[in-house]
């Protein structure tokens, strides 16, 4: 018997035992579909909450910074510190909606070094913060352990040395 007369018998016998007419169907055949489709619904489900909760978490940062940013410039530039508080709330606001952030779990605080706030040379410090709810997590499992990340950002400003007010 030479190597290819084995080779040839080798292939009629795989072939007799593969499905249709020719014989049996193997007891592990139609499976591997199956197994991939479960394994990677098994892999991919957790791998989405991961890109879901870091790219929502990876927005409030940057909307905490832009609004302790923007809150501090918009206060700076204001003729008073009535009008620069309502500046900065204004400008944080904005920031935090850029983002899809609600004032409900967003907020911005605004501190002076000094008293006047807008006096030359001083330093006017906001303060962005911002509670991100950790995305699909149900109420009843909220209400017993935390299911939200605090997010802040600070930015200090200063006031002009030679401003006129």
């Amino acid at each position: 018997m030479t190597p290819h007369d084995v080779i040839r018998a080798a292939v009629r016998r795989r072939a007799a035992g593969s499905t249709g007419a020719r014989g049996p169907a193997s007891p592990d055949e139609g499976r591997a579909i199956l197994e991939f489709i479960f394994l990677g619904i098994l892999l991919l489900l957790p791998l989405t909450y991961l890109v879901l909760t870091a790219a929502r978490l990876q927005a409030a940062s940057f909307s905490a910074s832009l609004a302790g940013r923007e809150a501090g410039r918009a206060f700076v530039t204001a003729p008073s510190d009535d009008q620069g508080f309502a500046r900065a709330r204004a400008a944080a606001s904005l920031a935090f909606s850029d983002f899809a952030f609600d004032d409900d779990t967003a907020d911005v605080r605004v501190a002076c070094d000094g008293s006047p706030c807008l006096r030359p040379d001083g330093s006017v410090t906001s303060t962005a913060t911002i509670a991100v709810r950790l995305p699909l997590v149900p109420d009843f499992i909220a209400a017993h352990v935390p299911a939200s990340v605090t997010i802040s950002s600070t930015h200090v400003a200063s006031v002009d040395r030679f401003v006129a007010r």
